[in-house]
């Protein structure tokens, strides 16, 4: 049996649980504040990255958190079948940037370099669950557009880089000076893209 959909799962539920827990503690955000006149605060500075990333590399980790992020919504505003569709409408362009990211992790990390993106992955999610509690009750009214909009973009990559300044990511990339070529993707791994199920009471 193969231990990519065991790990998806496991990852899946985690973020599940991550979610959950932001939740149940949230304070209590501008529950009545409209939408129009309440200014969300700017992203915080997250860590910088261990190391440096090409610019194919970049665009990828933007995928991954713009990925993250309809996921969260998902969880957090009932929204999975919006997920499952944009997952289903952008398998291709997700597997080819998720192999980016392998490379970025394996051509630096050559042992245990899968845990290292287990772990930016779970830090994501984290990031991203904290500034749901942050914006409180404004986050669904929020994140709605962006469920619809990711369906089906004309280019995907694109389309995340012009939302890196509304979510979040787990770490801070600069650029590696004077490289301009993209690294081979990881493929020591076949990636399956999950969808999310939700059961109806």
């Amino acid at each position: 049996m193969s231990r990519k959909p065991v790990r998806l799962a496991l990852s899946l539920a985690a973020l599940a649980l991550v979610v959950a827990v932001a939740a149940c503690s949230k304070k209590e955000g501008p529950a009545n504040a409209p939408q129009a006149t309440y200014v969300p605060p700017p992203l915080p500075q997250e860590p910088s990255a261990p190391w440096c990333t090409m610019p194919a590399e970049s665009a990828a980790f933007k995928v991954a958190a713009l990925k993250s992020q309809m996921m969260v919504a998902a969880i957090s505003c009932n929204g999975h079948e919006k997920y499952n569709s944009f997952i289903s409408g952008n398998r291709s362009a997700l597997l080819s940037q998720e192999k980016v990211v392998d490379g970025y992790f394996s051509r630096h990390q050559k042992r245990g370099w899968d845990r290292a993106r287990d772990n930016y992955i779970t830090q994501l999610a984290n990031a991203q669950a904290d500034r749901a509690q942050v914006l409180g009750d404004q986050f669904c009214a929020r994140i709605a557009p962006l469920l619809d909009e990711a369906q089906s973009p004309a280019d995907l990559v694109a389309f995340a880089a012009s939302k890196t300044d509304t979510i979040p990511n787990a770490m801070t990339f600069n650029d590696c000076a004077g490289q301009s070529a993209a690294p081979a993707p990881a493929s020591a791994e076949k990636h399956t893209t999950h969808k999310v199920t939700h059961k109806k009471k």
